[in-house]
């Protein structure tokens, strides 16, 4: 490696080498916590032109490139593997171009969420994409891992917000794809490949965004429910009654209620305890139809109580119970974390089959349970202090979860940690073609191998 470390060293420049103690602990393990490794070299770019050379030696000597964003992700996807050098986009940071008119943005795949937020708002507009991380993830992770986020229910996943980019193919080759177009049916659209692979297949590094216009005003709610069929009722009286409902976030009272006991700057707003609680938002209505509306629902009993935000402040303190769950998570004694997505029709029969299933295998078991449900993602944490291992759950759950047809990643990806539950929810067919998509691209396996489809 010493020899690889000084000819890149060479061909790079120092300024774009971390080596040694100069090696922090962030380069050696994402948010997941899974298996940390420290890497024996750090590849910080700050241009296209950088990755490219990088690239192109790599693939030539066969050398394991793992890329790393904001070190965000759940799945393990970022966290190195042994002699894998890790190439870290911290540096390739900032605004490209906004361009008004188009409605578009042009960023650099290393930009943090919020900055692009607060750039859009800015100029009067807004990208929807929105996450609990967003102050410290970066964009090319939200494409590459295709995030979704509190208000896919209006906007879609990330996908939906990609116009167009800039990827770096396994053997340097630069493919440019930028494009501001709404519709341009053009020949393959090439930037599919790269959304969602978890850099497999090509490291992006520039992101043409789709911008919208910014909501004329919000209205936030926090409700409660005492079943989930009347949750689901809600959920349609919104979609029809609202002009543009942006979030619906369920919170059983496993979750809530550990939410406002544990965690800072959380407090509950209600004064007995009920089973569901449902954070929405609206926008583009008054606030007079937004009370109305959700009056109308406490009348035929569909909710039980209803608090709604008269201030920003107000809004941020309901978002902080739903947002609460990264210091739940760091609380939690060895977690099962799932992101799993189901068909709303089945979410209810499966969220109680699993949690009777769990307690009666594992000793002391404990669940917390949300979800954008509106999407059909539904986050579920189980855990049991200690009396067993997060894996004993996953390979329960996930096993449960084939029988109900769901997927066992709706929004946070593969990664390593899921690669061999990839095939409960994916064909035979569907994973061979992955893996020729993957030969296609990267015959080599530099990128990110392990991941994803593993390493067969």
């Amino acid at each position: 490696m010493q020899n690889h470390i000084d000819a890149l060293n060479t061909l790079l420049g120092d300024e774009q080498l971390l080596v040694g103690e100069a090696i922090g602990e962030k380069y050696q393990v994402d948010w997941s916590g899974e298996n940390p490794v420290l890497p024996p070299l750090v590849i910080r770019p700050d241009s296209t032109e950088v990755i490219s050379k990088l690239l192109k030696y790599c693939n030539e000597h066969r050398l394991a490139v793992v890329t790393q964003g904001g070190m965000t992700g759940l799945a393990g996807g970022a966290t190195p593997r042994k002699n894998e050098i890790a190439l870290s986009l911290e540096r390739m940071k900032g605004i490209v171009e906004l361009d008004h008119q188009s409605m578009t943005m042009t960023v650099r795949s290393g930009t943090q969420l919020q900055v692009i937020q607060q750039a859009a708002e800015a100029a009067g507009l807004r990208l929807p994409l929105d996450l609990g991380a967003r102050g410290s993830c970066q964009i090319g992770g939200n494409v590459a891992t295709n995030a979704g986020g509190n208000q896919v229910l209006s906007f879609g996943m990330a996908r939906a917000m990609v116009l167009g980019l800039e990827a770096v193919q396994a053997d340097g080759t630069v493919i440019s794809a930028h494009n501001k177009m709404l519709k341009n049916n053009a020949g393959y659209d090439l930037k599919q490949l790269y959304i969602g692979s978890e850099g497999t297949l090509g490291v992006i590094t520039e992101v043409v965004l789709r911008l919208f216009s910014a909501p004329r005003n919000k209205h936030t709610a926090l409700v409660s429910a005492g079943s989930f069929e009347d949750i689901i009722n809600l959920l349609h009286v919104a979609q029809s009654g609202f002009a543009r409902l942006s979030a619906f976030e369920v919170m059983w009272e496993d979750y809530f209620q550990k939410s406002v006991a544990e965690t800072d700057n959380t407090s509950d707003p209600f004064d007995k305890k009920y089973p569901y609680y449902v954070l929405l938002e609206s926008e583009n209505d008054s606030i007079d139809w937004f009370q109305q509306v959700l009056f109308d629902e406490l009348e035929k009993g569909t909710i039980l109580d209803a608090t709604i935000a008269q201030s920003g402040k107000d809004s941020e303190q309901f978002w902080a119970i739903r947002d609460a769950i990264g210091d739940l998570l760091s609380r939690i004694p060895d977690p099962a974390n799932f992101d799993i997505g189901l068909p709303i029709s089945r979410m209810q029969a499966f969220i109680e089959k699993a949690q009777t299933t769990l307690t009666e295998q594992f000793k002391d078991l404990q669940t917390i349970t949300f979800g954008h449900l509106a999407d059909g993602n539904i986050h579920l944490t189980a855990w049991s202090n200690g009396n067993t291992t997060s894996h004993e759950i996953y390979d329960h759950v996930y096993e449960l979860l084939q029988a109900f047809e769901g997927t066992v990643t709706a929004e946070h990806g593969i990664g390593v940690m899921k690669t061999k539950y990839l095939k409960l929810c994916r064909s035979p067919e569907e994973l061979a073609l992955m893996k020729t998509l993957k030969q296609a691209l990267d015959p080599n396996n530099i990128l990110n191998p392990g991941r994803v489809i593993g390493d067969a």
